[in-house]
């Protein structure tokens, strides 16, 4: 039976902050979320925890955000793991869940034994924020380094915004009693305040010259820093997934001579943005040539979500920029089309 601990921190992001060392951070917990991204997928062992650590990841730095905005990360490799990819929705109004989802593309054929980071292969990390209609989305990338997804987006706060950040990760099949086994995740992150900015020009002194901590941060705030991260260190793996630790418990066993101060915790959800308008949307950009060449033998244009699975169908004459008739098998007149 769940308790009411439990159920009162599954699916959420705490803000926290150290005051003594002005650090700021956030714990979440991934339950319910992640096992709703992972059952509607058939992913391989190995795939399925890259798609968990990325949506952990998602939920950590998604709260950056403002309302309505969001926030993608997308992995790309030249390696069986070709594509992950998460989106964050902001909540669109305060007291509101925000909305997490998580896909994945890979070659079966090309899996192996490897870790699974060895198995995305060349490529990069990327971080893209959009602000919503009429804006230009932001997107940074670094490059596949460190070993995990979280050095990689280490990597990005460290080179892009000068923030040295810490990230530590924990998920896997979890089964309580009474309960089935199902999926579970949960991290911390930490990152100092924002620094002043490195001179152009500089070199870092990681991986490839990639700027880490050590290289902006100097005296009593890398000190602070040093310090917050050996306390970090001594996690358990357990106490991030939890249930039976509650995040504000978990602060205080690792940071209470640091002298943790929390903010409103942030529910999150699974959710999708698919609809069969915006399906619709996508493929106006093409003729009826080639809405016919997407045609199958039943006659009609299937579409599938590979975010949540929604399976679409469409009449082929009310698809892309010649289409004959609306959404309902109305007629459309030749001049509606042109006006279209």
């Amino acid at each position: 039976m769940n308790t009411i601990n439990q159920i009162a921190w599954d699916d959420t992001v705490l803000p926290f902050q150290l005051d003594r060392s002005d650090i700021r951070g956030r714990v979440a917990r991934l339950d319910g979320v992640l096992e709703h991204i992972l059952s509607r997928h058939d992913y391989p062992a190995v795939v399925s925890n890259l798609v968990a650590e990325l949506a952990l990841l998602t939920a950590l730095i998604g709260p950056t955000v403002k309302l309505r905005w969001k926030l993608s990360l997308q992995v790309r490799g030249s390696g069986a793991i070709r594509t992950i990819a998460t989106d964050y929705y902001a909540p669109t109004a305060e007291g509101e869940p925000a909305r997490i989802r998580a896909w994945a593309s890979f070659d079966a054929d090309r899996l192996d034994d490897r870790p699974p980071f060895q198995q995305i292969g060349d490529g990069y990390f990327a971080i893209l924020i959009d602000q919503g209609p009429g804006t230009t989305p932001y997107q940074g990338i670094t490059p596949l380094a460190g070993g995990s997804l979280s050095s990689c987006a280490q990597t990005y706060f460290a080179q892009s915004e000068q923030l040295p950040t810490r990230f530590a990760l924990s998920h896997g099949r979890s089964q309580l009693a009474g309960e089935a086994e199902h999926w579970r995740a949960g991290g911390i992150m930490l990152q100092t305040l924002p620094a002043m900015p490195m001179q152009s020009g500089e070199g870092g002194s990681g991986e490839g010259g990639l700027i880490e901590a050590a290289d902006i941060l100097q005296g009593a705030e890398s000190e602070d820093w040093n310090r917050a991260n050996f306390l970090l260190d001594t996690v358990e793996p357990l106490e991030m997934i939890g249930p039976t630790v509650a995040p504000t418990d978990l602060l205080v066993r690792l940071f209470h001579e640091e002298a943790p101060r929390v903010f409103d915790p942030q529910r999150v959800e699974f959710g999708c943005s698919c609809t069969s308008d915006r399906v619709r949307d996508t493929l106006a950009i093409y003729s009826a040539k080639d809405i016919g060449h997407m045609t199958n033998e039943a006659g009609i244009v299937t579409a599938d979500c590979q975010f949540c699975g929604a399976h679409y169908e469409f009449d082929p004459k009310s698809l892309g920029f010649e289409a004959t008739v609306d959404a309902d098998g109305n007629p459309i007149e030749p001049q509606d089309r042109a006006a279209e």
